[in-house]
């Protein structure tokens, strides 16, 4: 990872954090983007290599050419865009006013990929660049309280599997990531049903693998490439079984504590 220009979205905390930390200790010169700029300077701070911060709100497509262009104008290229950034949900689907589903989707999926867009010209000039896709086990099945969570999660897999393949002639790679129970303040930050954030870590969360191990994992995913990258400890067997074994999946899933 030495000298790659890594963009990272959701730098602030958790994943993206750690990936900052971690992917800068190797040598990458990164790219810090989340909405607080404060922050983002806390997680500059702690940086061993080059940082460019660009503050980017997922919710403001019409801005992201002018960042790809500001990003570009200070490194020269991009090898990396690590689309980390998004929101997560706890509320019933009977509960949740359409209005909320929008938002997540609007930030989870349509953020998502417009930023990917904007850098994919680039990508296309260099003729190679690597989109690195963080959704999550709720990208390959759905969970209590997490409907429209789970519905943005499965969309990012459908594009970016189909961009995989209209791209990989032009040298463009696309790996999908796939967290489990990761302790980090994603449930802490959820949207309940009404708009508010849901403010309590989730049992399942606070029995995750910390974020700097999830971090070591997705690294190393994508030093080997894998089209998928799978990180986080004993629920990720829940893949398998849904797999092979869909009827059983049911009967334990549905006895899952949501929280």
């Amino acid at each position: 990872m030495n000298n790659k220009i890594i963009w990272i979205t959701g730098a602030t905390s958790g994943i993206g954090e750690e990936l900052s930390l971690q992917l800068s200790h190797l040598g990458a010169k990164i790219i810090l983007s989340a909405r607080r700029v404060e922050e983002l300077e806390r997680v500059k701070s702690k940086c061993k290599s080059e940082v460019l911060v660009l503050p980017l709100d997922l919710n403001d497509p019409d801005s992201f050419d002018d960042k790809v262009m500001k990003a570009i104008a200070h490194f020269g290229r991009i090898d990396y865009l690590i689309n980390n950034g998004g929101i997560s949900q706890r509320s019933l689907a009977s509960e949740t006013p359409l209005e909320l589903d929008r938002k997540i989707m609007e930030v989870n999926y349509f953020g998502n990929i417009a930023l990917s867009k904007a850098v994919l010209p680039v990508f296309k000039r260099q003729k190679s660049g690597v989109f690195i896709v963080v959704s999550s086990l709720s990208g390959k099945f759905g969970f209590f309280l997490r409907s429209a969570y789970a519905a943005s999660k499965h969309a990012l897999v459908g594009f970016y599997e189909s961009l995989r393949l209209e791209e990989e002639k032009n040298g463009i790679k696309v790996s999908l990531v796939f967290p489990g129970l990761i302790k980090t303040n994603i449930s802490q930050n959820a949207l309940s049903k009404d708009g508010k954030s849901h403010g309590e870590l989730d049992n399942n969360q606070a029995k995750g693998i910390t974020a700097e191990k999830c971090a070591q994992q997705i690294i190393k995913g994508i030093q080997k490439e894998q089209l998928e990258i799978f990180t986080g400890a004993g629920e990720l067997k829940a893949i398998t079984i849904k797999r092979f074994f869909p009827k059983l999946f049911h009967k334990i899933i549905r006895k899952q504590n949501p929280t």
